[in-house]
């Protein structure tokens, strides 16, 4: 027992030290890959490695731009997560609805998620979470803006690398944990050693399942990027029109703009009371049948005072009348 023991004592030890030496060399490779140095420390050409975020947070390619810079940093080991938020209006929502799917065939991806609903206006709306290929994730975002009139995009770009190697090294040192445990499992003689070795294979494989599925999670973020779209059916699209530059055409934008919402809003109330005229109809019979009930009481609660006055009154003559 104590020499099984020492032997998983020395197996954990060294196994701790490979951990440790691949996600060093791990971690090394990745930031020498970002800084402009492949893995063995020679220095890459500018093209290659020119790149930073722009002011909005999107991704620019610098020397190279859209989908070949994607493929540069794929191609160097780079793990990036690419990810981007569209808000778009349109005046013809079905021939949107089939366009989006079409042009999301076209680049291979798939729909994660859809959601279609309808505004009380009649106004449609949908909403879609798209995966797309990585490498085609900046041509689709610019053609899918083309499809409809976008008010609102941002687009992010995330480096895991260091948790990706990192959690690649524990799995790799994990496996070796395994089979040399395999190993110790067959030379057991004592059914005590072998309950202890069991135990410790049991735990490795929890181990290995839980890297092996966190190593498929991150693949799947790096491989195909995620688009969230907004799709909004609207009668005018916003933000078309030049910005006015004198008072007067700030005011007789004001005043148009303000008649088109008047107008709107009328219409909203006649569809809402072609809708609701029944519950209003009941409602208002309810209020009239309250208020003639309340009038009742209040003229049915004067009377009996009017009569005990006068009651009052008659007693107080027949008191002060000067007996015959």
């Amino acid at each position: 027992m104590k020499k099984i023991v020492s032997l998983l004592t020395v197996l954990v030890l060294a196994l701790s030290l490979t951990a440790c030496s691949a996600k060093s060399v791990g971690s090394d490779s990745a930031s020498m890959e970002l800084k402009g140095y492949d893995v063995n420390g020679s220095a890459l050409p500018d093209a290659e490695y020119d790149y930073a975020t722009s002011d909005d947070g999107a991704w620019n390619g610098g020397a190279q731009t859209g989908s070949t810079a994607d493929k540069s940093l794929a191609e160097r080991g780079v793990k990036m997560v690419y990810s981007a938020s569209i808000e778009m209006q349109t005046l013809e929502f079905d021939r949107a609805v089939q366009d989006i799917a079409a042009l999301v065939e076209s680049v291979g991806g798939y729909f994660e998620q859809k959601n279609f609903s309808n505004y009380s206006r009649g106004y449609r709306h949908a909403s879609y979470t798209v995966r797309v290929p990585a490498e085609t994730f900046t041509d689709f975002c610019e053609q899918v803006g083309t499809l409809c009139h976008v008010t609102w995009q941002t687009d992010t770009a995330e480096n895991i690398s260091e948790q990706y190697y990192d959690t690649q090294s524990r799995l790799e040192t994990a496996q070796i944990k395994l089979e040399r445990l395999q190993e110790l499992l067959q030379k057991a003689e004592s059914m005590e050693d072998i309950i202890t070795i069991e135990s410790a294979i049991s735990e490795t494989e929890y181990e290995i399942e839980s890297l092996s599925g966190t190593m498929r999670h991150y693949d799947a973020l790096v491989d195909y990027a995620a688009v969230d779209l907004e799709v909004s059916e609207v009668y005018r699209l916003s933000g078309t029109e030049d910005a006015p530059k004198s008072f007067g055409e700030k005011l007789g934008n004001a005043f148009t703009d303000g008649l088109a919402a008047t107008a709107q809003a009328l219409e909203d109330f006649a569809v809402w009371l072609a809708y609701s005229w029944l519950d209003v109809l009941i409602f208002a019979a309810v209020v009239f049948a309250a208020v003639k009930i309340i009038a009742r009481l209040r003229r049915g609660k004067k009377l009996p005072k009017l009569g005990r006055k006068k009651k009052t009154a008659d007693a107080s003559a027949d008191e002060t009348k000067p007996e015959e």
